[in-house]
């Protein structure tokens, strides 16, 4: 299989995968896509998309490694003008802006513990505040997460919440690794050697 945005699967483990994000894609509940880099972690993600209901809204992608500390929660939750030293005017933030599509937050185990936190608390209420507002928001986004980290041993070490990786983990794509299934891979060179030979 494959298509214009190049998820390609060959393999029956990966073509597994496939299928089981087209299922996933009718519900609305969070999805937990984990695998390695460059496993398509996002490809997967896009596909969840395009197959739900959601299609016509935004696809909205957020790595959460490019977030500041500091400024992990403006970027996802908004901040309101003079909100902290900067901000000159209005942000609404990666969930306004992903309306009711699909926010994809790649690189999840990245995200600060206090941004964790204030997540768990979105996830768990559908509500949010933009910094510095006393304004309840409802977020009406699906929340696709990827991650390259095992969650598990990232909540052993402390370094991410177990009640939020338990929210997060209601529905998990596994991606294999390239190296286990070879089948992939050929397909993949012989991809882009056609795309590139045609761009040529």
């Amino acid at each position: 299989m494959s298509s214009e945005q190049e998820l390609i699967c060959v393999s029956p483990e990966m073509c597994q995968v496939v299928e089981q994000a087209q299922r996933f894609a009718a519900t609305s509940a969070t999805v937990l896509i984990e695998g390695e880099s460059g496993t398509g972690k996002e490809l997967l993600a896009g596909l969840l998309h395009r197959c739900s209901s959601r299609a016509d809204a935004p696809l909205y992608k957020v790595n959460c490694a490019s977030f500041q500390e500091s400024l992990a929660d403006s970027e996802l939750f908004g901040h309101e003008q003079g909100a902290f030293t900067g901000a000159v005017k209005r942000h609404d933030g990666c969930i306004h802006a992903a309306g009711n599509g699909t926010l994809f937050l790649d690189e999840i185990g990245e995200l600060p513990l206090a941004t964790q936190a204030k997540l768990l608390r979105v996830l768990e209420e559908n509500e949010y505040h933009r910094v510095g507002s006393t304004e309840t928001l409802r977020m009406q986004a699906r929340i696709a997460a990827a991650t390259n980290r095992d969650l598990r041993k990232e909540v052993a070490a402390g370094r991410f919440r177990e009640d939020l990786y338990h929210r997060l983990d209601v529905l998990t794509l596994h991606v294999p690794p390239l190296r286990d299934r070879p089948e992939d891979i050929q397909a993949l060179a012989c991809h882009f050697l056609r795309r590139f030979g045609n761009e040529g």
